[in-house]
């Protein structure tokens, strides 16, 4: 059986309180409905059966309904179904990082190319790995459900400028802060 993205986002729609607020997506726990032909591109572009999903409505609507599970699979859940879908590397995107404040006292903000704004925190850690088999630098921060925004260039170059320096036991680390936590910037400290 095959899916629409429409219908999903009906399902959720009609589900979904008219409250402000996300999908209570940790109370959907519907069995296994199959895999859809939904590709999250590295690049960030949501795409089905092979053609970009061209509501953007249909996308941010999505993004709240996605989750990684323990088996390292990603999928849309509803109240009544749950889709397996592909995701290339992390699903969201972190388009533009701002600061405000100085030091320990410093937040960071990220933005996605979903329009969430995200404090960077205990509830929303950022972390710098590295792809696998290379030094390639992977920033993400955690959003919800296991689910990242990897910061794009732009905001990793901006991420750069704001590293500073914690003497860490007896070692010197490089990293930021945000919200009071310390955030290691180098795989290698």
């Amino acid at each position: 059986m095959t899916q629409k993205p429409e219908t999903i986002a009906e399902q959720v729609e009609s589900a979904q309180s008219h409250d402000k607020g996300l999908p209570p997506l940790d109370k959907w726990n519907p069995e296994l409905s199959g895999d859809i032909d939904i590709v999250i591109a590295r690049d960030g572009q949501w795409l089905y059966e092979g053609k970009p999903i061209g509501r953007e409505a249909i996308v941010r609507l999505f993004s709240t309904i996605l989750r990684r599970e323990e088996d390292g699979h990603y999928y849309l859940v509803t109240p009544v179904e749950k889709w397996r879908i592909t995701v290339e590397d992390a699903p969201l995107l972190a388009h533009s990082l701002h600061a405000s404040g100085d030091g320990r006292e410093q937040v960071l903000t990220v933005t996605t190319n979903t329009g969430e704004t995200i404090e960077v925190g205990g509830a929303h850690p950022l972390e710098v790995g590295t792809y696998a088999g290379s030094d390639e630098p992977r920033p993400v921060v955690k959003v919800r459900h296991g689910v990242e925004a990897r910061l794009v260039t732009a905001a990793y170059y901006d991420l750069a400028e704001l590293v500073t320096e914690e003497t860490i036991d007896g070692k010197t680390i490089p990293g930021v802060w945000s919200n009071g936590n310390f955030y290691k910037i180098a795989t290698n400290g």
